[in-house]
């Protein structure tokens, strides 16, 4: 935008007789070389303004009172209402559903200020105090208009008209009072507010996709008032609010998620059934796409469902009353996943090895898979992605270009700093001849891509066949892999137990645990999140199978257990 302001005034600056002009927030022009602020002003005609038009931009019992420079009255529960409106939007540019945003997100959000007394309300919350009162029924709340609440707010800020920098009406306010109240709004249950949604549309975006665009830029999060209106001026106290410094993990967000659906009191979610994308059976595949294993998999995976009772769409619909845990479907689905291939190739630390030799002996055309080979193929991939990642998280922008100030002196000293910023990054671009923040990548739903076209990971090996791990017996397709091991599935009693892998990890095998880090990395969750999730699906599957005979065998103090009656000889090699 300088450049097309500064393009007619062609003079020397009188410093550095560089000719490089920009225009500053006062509208005054200065040099970008040696930052000489000289008395030339733009002036800007906008000419779709008409004198004495107004716009209608709310219904309300009351008028807005209007800032003398240009901005208005605003809430925080309406910057909110913008910020959600611009993550849709983004989502639906990537391919969401459009009703995505009209008809679940929407109605959410209604819901919320309904419960959280800030709208739609008889009686709403007092900016000043924050108390919440006694409400009529919701025939008759809902009936009210959600900018009654703008007119019956305290009038705290009337001599804020008369300052240099004004912001929100009731920022302070509501900072100090979501600790004694957490149903209030903050930038962490955006994202939360857009998860539900996403599931109650059976959109297949699971969590770990949403937290993946935003942290890539493509919903906005870090920064995001900056896209707010220009009338909605911000100033310090609402960078406490609306500013953040980092992207939330995932079990924040689904805490947050979960809080908020009980918050709401919602009915019962439509059932993700097994045509849905959202199921494990079909989520699966997409998975053993991502991480190059045989398409010949993917029935095991479905056995595994089977023989976990992990079918019935009950267990991955959320429900407050019957059903009140949300449920975790990507992180459900790799754990089926790891557990399959466990079942198949042991993953001891032997028994995939001694299958592996067989397969390399007996394989003359290379058709069947080997997961040696698929081993050492992934962990250069994945030693190349983790290293990008970190690349790119080092060379992240976190700097907002909308500077929050508390006054005019503050302003002028941010201004200040943000173009010696600027500068200082300009010549580090000129002497590396690289760009210093990270280029947009276009979204995908894969991490890899597997193939031989060009920028492809690797060679793809879905088509490979699984003839050396599996065998007929009774007519019927069963594993040689004949045992199968687990750590100890008894529930711990402490209340304040989240996870002992920690513990654990020293003792499991590497193979297992370099299985956890891969989909760890894929779904950017932790270790420990994916283990306890295996422990459900193991608790599952021999919760249901216990009638079944079976033996049991120690590994190094763990308690293990055969699938088979036959007694297994092989020792895994530590």
């Amino acid at each position: 935008m300088d450049d097309e302001h500064t393009a007619g005034f062609r003079e020397p600056c009188t410093q550095c007789s560089a000719v490089d002009w920009g225009i500053s927030d006062e509208g005054r022009f200065y040099c970008r070389t040696c930052h000489n602020v000289i008395e030339r002003t733009k002036d800007v005609v906008d000419l779709t303004f008409t004198p004495g038009s107004a716009r209608v931009s709310t219904l309300g019992r009351r008028t807005r009172q209007m800032w003398q420079e240009g901005g208005r009255k605003w809430a925080v529960c309406e910057g909110f209402q913008f910020i959600l409106r611009n993550q849709a939007n983004a989502l639906i540019r990537l391919g969401v559903s459009p009703s995505f945003k009209d008809q679940v997100l929407c109605q959410l959000w209604r819901l919320y200020l309904q419960r959280s007394h800030q709208a739609y309300t008889s009686n709403p919350v007092s900016a000043a105090i924050f108390k919440v009162g006694n409400s009529k029924s919701d025939t008759e709340s809902i009936a009210e208009s959600a900018s009654e609440t703008d007119g019956e707010r305290s009038q705290d800020g009337a001599n804020a008209e008369s300052s240099w920098s004004q912001g929100s009406v009731d920022g302070v306010s509501y900072k100090a009072s979501r600790a004694k109240r957490p149903g209030l709004m903050s930038m962490r249950k955006t994202l939360a507010l857009i998860h539900l949604a996403l599931i109650w549309s059976r959109e297949p975006l699971t969590l770990s996709d949403l937290l993946r665009l935003v942290n890539e830029g493509h919903v906005p999060y870090v920064n995001a008032y900056e896209e707010l209106p220009e009338e909605m001026m911000l100033n310090g106290r609402d960078a406490v609010i609306f500013k953040v410094d980092s992207i939330p993990s995932y079990q924040m967000v689904h805490k947050e998620a979960q809080s908020l659906g009980l918050f709401l009191q919602l009915q019962a979610f439509p059932p993700i059934s097994r045509q849905t994308l959202l199921h494990p059976a079909l989520l699966t595949v997409r998975y053993l796409m991502d991480v190059n294993l045989p398409d010949e998999l993917h029935p095991w995976v479905c056995r595994t469902i089977e023989c976990a009772g992990m079918a019935d769409e009950t267990l991955h619909t959320f429900n407050a009353t019957s059903h009140p845990n949300l449920p975790q479907n990507d992180v459900t689905a790799a754990a089926l996943i790891i557990v399959t291939v466990k079942l198949m190739f042991g993953m001891d630390d032997h028994t995939e090895w001694t299958l592996s030799n067989e397969a390399s002996v007996q394989d003359d055309q290379g058709v069947m898979f080997n997961l040696r080979r698929w081993y050492r193929l992934m962990q250069a991939t994945l030693i190349k992605a983790q290293q990008r990642r970190d690349h790119n998280i080092a060379r992240k922008q976190w700097k907002a270009k909308k500077i929050l100030h508390r006054n005019k002196k503050m302003k002028y000293i941010l201004v200040k700093k943000r173009r010696t910023a600027e500068q200082v990054k300009i010549c580090f671009e000129k002497l590396s001849s690289c760009p210093v923040s990270v280029p947009l990548r276009d979204p995908s739903s894969f991490r890899f891509c597997w193939g031989d076209e060009d920028g492809a990971d690797g060679p793809s090996l879905h088509h490979q066949k699984l003839d050396k791990v599996v065998t007929f017996k009774n007519d019927a397709l069963t594993p040689t892999n004949s045992t199968y091991w687990h750590p100890a599935l008894k529930l711990c009693t402490s209340w304040n137990c989240q996870s002992h892998y920690s513990e654990m990890e020293p003792t499991l095998p590497r193979s297992f645990v370099w299985l956890l880090q891969l989909f760890s990395f894929l779904l950017d969750v932790k270790p420990a999140l994916l283990y306890e999730e295996v422990l459900m699906v193991e608790r599952r599957i021999f919760t249901t199978t216990k009638k079944d005979k079976t033996k049991t065998r120690t590994r190094t103090g763990t308690p293990q257990r055969q699938l088979k009656t036959k007694e297994s000889t092989r020792k895994p090699n530590r």
